[in-house]
Parts: structure tokens; sequence; C-alpha cells
């Protein structure tokens, strides 16, 4: 069973002036079937929010908490919900 899920994610770490967002939403065009954004934060992390089919949102996450990543991810935290819709392609924000 594979439904459509919403990620949202907050990305902690030096993550903001290393082409984080730009890489993120090249990763999510990568593993296709993915809307959403990458948004730099005023504290320092990239929030993510991915929705599609789950198992590929669990796919962009394991890449948010990899090694692959620009500048370095201290730690990710994230929540899941129902896809509330609206978004046309993956933006950088």
């Amino acid at each position: 069973m594979n439904d459509d899920a919403r990620l949202t994610a907050w990305v902690r770490g030096r993550v903001q002036g290393v082409g984080f967002r730009w890489f993120t939403r090249a990763t999510a065009l990568e593993i296709g079937g993915l809307v959403g954004f990458a948004l730099n934060l005023g504290d320092g992390r990239v929030q993510v929010v991915a929705e599609g089919p789950r198992d590929r949102c669990e796919r962009l996450l394991d890449w948010l908490r990899g090694s692959d990543t620009p500048g370095k991810v201290e730690g990710v935290t994230e929540i899941w919900d129902t896809p509330r819709g609206g978004y046309e392609g993956f933006a950088i924000r």
C-alpha cells in the first residue's frame, strides 16, 4: 500500500548558504512524483515540505538525513500528515 503523504521536515545544522535548498529540489525531482518546497527559516534551519507517494517522501527524508547533503546536517525533525495539495512542482522559496 502506497498512499500519498505530506512530509514536513525541519533540517538543522549548517544548511543555509551551501546550496541545500537547490540540492533538495534536485533530489526531489530525481526521485520523481513529489511536489512541495524548500525554504530557509530565520533561525538557520531549512523547512522542507513534500507531498506524493509515501515511499518517495521517505526516500527524500533518508536523503535529508544522509551524508550526501551539502553543508552539515545535525538533525532532522519530521511530521507526517495527509496531503493538502496546491503545489505545482517542487519550488525553492
